[in-house]
């Protein structure tokens, strides 16, 4: 036993001795001492409350899971970048309105590059793209600064360097004229969009992870979790393209502190879940119901649990951090989550029982502005995929439970009848929430709209699409998105008739086809 878990052992005991027969909390303060440099010494009051704030008073965790702050300086509303807003106000208690471990890089001037918040070592350069397999052997070869002890990195480690003040350029069909910024630090890792000249999408810039999912996606394709810099997801890989061959990734190397991403939970047995590994201390039920982003971030200011109220949303790094990649309701039955939380199950598009999306206080950035705030998929990240041959549409596991994606932050899902994107991502915008507290540092609110590269300080060109679900594939196609739209008729009618939409844009129906989304394999229901 630890030296955390020790303490917290004996915080227990010391808790129930101080109660009565009748498990009523009796009038007592307990001090605790200890030379144990991760512990404090504290005046622990267990009174009326019995256990709250059992561990978190007493343990002050020399976190070994250092959480690096999101970097999202701006703040929101529903729509666009707003002047942060203060207690008390609409939309507070945002990402925006704190301040955590602010990523710190050192470049050491050999191929390689330091975090100091996590110790982790990297890779500076990603070189050309390969298949997960020959990512998983490049490890075992690599030599790089003089050592020798390289490895592919989990989804948790990749993920630590994701950068939110980053711009997601999905409405670009080409880098010509499109304000985007990619989701990590460019003055010290090497990026590259997507080739576009060789028939690749500007975002397809997919980083590689070991972090296999326990499960399948596209009705039954082996899939890896990976982070897309260039449009700031999580998201599952099927190993093999859809278009033929192997898919492709970017992948850097990673060494050091083996034991990084690793979680320590502990039960308080008073509404709450410490980590020790981060510090953060968790609600362990969730919010029992899904609800717009202005409302999730409402209910957690208000939130009081274990004897605390100062709960705030997640930014999506620390939401990020409780998901377990071991974990999937095709292969344990649950939720992507240790058991020591609270899940609550839910009904999904498709009439079947399942696990939710989870806001976190990050919104998105994209060139369509802030309307759209990140959400982890702690059940099946489900997605409309059509068959170009039956014009049917089935819903399917796309992305993986554990996927990282967006929704609007307002307005109504039946807008979205067949979802979002290529793989037709569904749209909730009423998401589940878990509330979380400590970590992080309230910034100084007022004054003008932050002027950073970020969702709702860039416009689009005037000529690109304005936004919407058709956005992508109409600058694809080099048309407009409201001649897209038209040829394709009400999505509320039924299947479109793509011949027919494909004549009146004056396309091949085959170049419609790949922009609207890949054809499901042969195999795929």
């Amino acid at each position: 036993m630890t030296g955390l878990r020790l303490i917290a052992f004996v915080m227990m005991v010391l808790v129930v001795a101080a109660c009565d027969r009748s498990g009523n909390a009796t009038e007592t303060t307990t001090t605790v001492s200890s030379a144990d440099t991760d512990v404090v010494g504290v005046d622990v009051d267990v009174s009326d409350s019995g256990m709250e704030t059992l561990v978190e008073a007493v343990v002050a965790p020399a976190a070994t899971y250092t959480i690096v702050d999101t970097g999202q300086q701006a703040c929101y509303d529903a729509d666009g970048a707003v002047s942060c807003p203060e207690e008390g106000e609409p939309f507070f208690g945002q990402d925006g309105n704190y301040t955590g471990n602010q990523a710190v890089y050192a470049d050491n001037g050999d191929g390689t590059v330091t975090d100091l918040n996590t110790g982790l070592m990297w890779q500076q350069e990603p070189g050309e793209k390969v298949s997960h397999g020959d990512a998983v052997v490049g490890a075992d070869s690599l030599v790089l600064a003089g050592y020798d002890d390289w490895r592919l990195p989990s989804i948790k480690e990749l993920y630590s360097l994701i950068d939110f003040s980053g711009v997601d350029p999905s409405s670009c069909s080409t880098s010509d004229g499109c304000s985007a910024t990619p989701f990590l630090d460019t003055d010290f890792f090497h990026f590259e969009y997507g080739d576009t000249d060789s028939g690749e999408r500007l975002i397809d810039s997919q980083w590689a992870t070991n972090t296999i999912y326990e499960g399948v996606t596209m009705g039954g394709d082996e899939t890896v979790f990976g982070v897309n810099f260039a449009d700031g997801r999580i998201k599952g890989y099927p190993l093999i393209d859809p278009r033929g061959g192997e898919k492709a990734f970017f992948v850097i190397y990673v060494r050091g502190n083996t034991g990084y991403a690793e979680n320590d939970f502990i039960d308080t047995g008073a509404g709450t879940v410490s980590d020790l590994a981060t510090g953060l201390i968790w609600q362990q039920d969730d919010s029992g119901e899904g609800m717009e982003w202005s409302e999730a971030l409402g209910y957690c200011f208000s939130l009081d649990v274990g004897g605390s109220s100062d709960w705030r949303l997640p930014n999506a790094k620390e939401l990020q951090s409780i998901v377990d990649y071991t974990r999937s309701p095709s292969t344990t039955g649950s939720a992507a989550i240790d058991p020591v939380f609270s899940v609550t199950a839910i009904t999904d598009e498709g009439g079947n029982s399942g696990y939710g999306f989870y806001w976190s206080g990050t919104t998105h950035g994209s060139l369509m502005g802030g309307s759209a705030a990140v959400y982890l998929s702690f059940g099946e990240a489900l997605g409309w995929m059509q068959d170009s041959r039956t014009g049917e549409y089935a819903l399917l596991d796309v992305h993986g439970a554990g996927a990282q994606r967006s929704d609007p932050k307002t307005g109504e899902a039946a807008d979205h009848p067949y979802g979002h994107g290529p793989q037709g991502d569904v749209i909730r915008i009423e998401n589940l929430v878990r509330c979380v507290r400590g970590g992080v540092s309230e910034i100084e609110t007022g004054g003008d709209v932050v002027e950073q590269a970020d969702a709702s300080v860039i416009r689009p060109p005037a000529d690109m699409p304005t936004g919407g679900p058709l956005a992508e594939a109409a600058a694809m196609l080099g048309v407009t998105e409201d001649d897209l739209a038209a040829a394709l008729g009400d999505p509320n009618s039924g299947p479109p008739d793509f011949d027919a939409a494909a004549a009146a844009l004056g396309l091949p129906v085959e170049d419609l086809m790949e922009a609207i989304g890949p054809a499901p394999a042969e195999s795929r229901p």
